[in-house]
């Protein structure tokens, strides 16, 4: 099983985005996926129930509460964890210690990199990050590649000691699909699948975590 932490401590960030992106390619793929939702807010979980009476369905568990892991199908292949919110390395001490990888989305602003610096430290701390056993990847959400601002952040990334791992330009498909339990894997025209090209390096290095495994 192939488990992944979306996470970051400044909210706003896009994480439920990620996490349920994410979910409904590996459902889509085949793969029998679950969704933890950490975040009290449930919209991860809202999300799942919205696409129970689709094909690919995500299994939604509470992960604010203690037993989620016992409710965990025993074939589960892929494991999707929406982080909590405002959570720092040591409130996910539980996630940290069991997934294959961490993703933290970052917007592209100065204040945004700035309150993601404190959660990427409180990251490396951690025994299995800082041994290099958990795979972190930075996630630049958001992005209106045409603006200064946009590309002053991709530069400021790539000097970071975690990977770029993709670049999501900014796009309402998300918020509307997010309403309906989608994403956009599940659709294919030629405007979506322009935006699903950038989840491919992404996907790519998961492919690579998995591997490694």
């Amino acid at each position: 099983m192939l488990s992944i932490l979306v996470a970051s401590s400044k909210g706003g960030v896009g994480k439920t985005t990620v996490s349920t992106n994410l979910a409904a390619y590996f459902a889509l793929a085949g793969k029998h996926t679950a969704m933890v939702d950490a975040d009290r807010q449930g919209s991860a979980r809202l999300w799942c129930e919205k696409r129970a009476n689709l094909d690919a369905v995500v299994l939604p568990l509470d992960g604010t509460r203690r037993g989620w892991d016992r409710q965990l199908p025993d074939d589960t292949q892929r494991l999707v964890v929406d982080g909590p919110a405002g959570a720092m390395a040591d409130d996910l001490g539980q996630f940290l210690d069991r997934v294959d990888a961490v993703v933290v989305p970052v917007l592209p602003s100065v204040l945004d990199l700035e309150a993601t610096v404190p959660f990427l430290n409180s990251l490396s701390a951690h025994e299995r990050i800082r041994k290099g056993k958990l795979p972190v990847g930075l996630v630049a959400n958001r992005l209106k590649p045409w603006t200064n601002a946009s590309q002053q952040v991709i530069e400021q990334l790539g000097a970071w000691p975690y990977p770029l791992v993709a670049q999501l330009r900014d796009t309402q498909a998300y918020v509307l699909l997010a309403g309906l339990g989608k994403s956009l894997f599940d659709y294919q025209s030629e405007q979506v699948r322009n935006h699903q090209e950038d989840w491919t390096p992404l996907l790519q290095w998961l492919k690579k975590v998995n591997k490694g495994k």
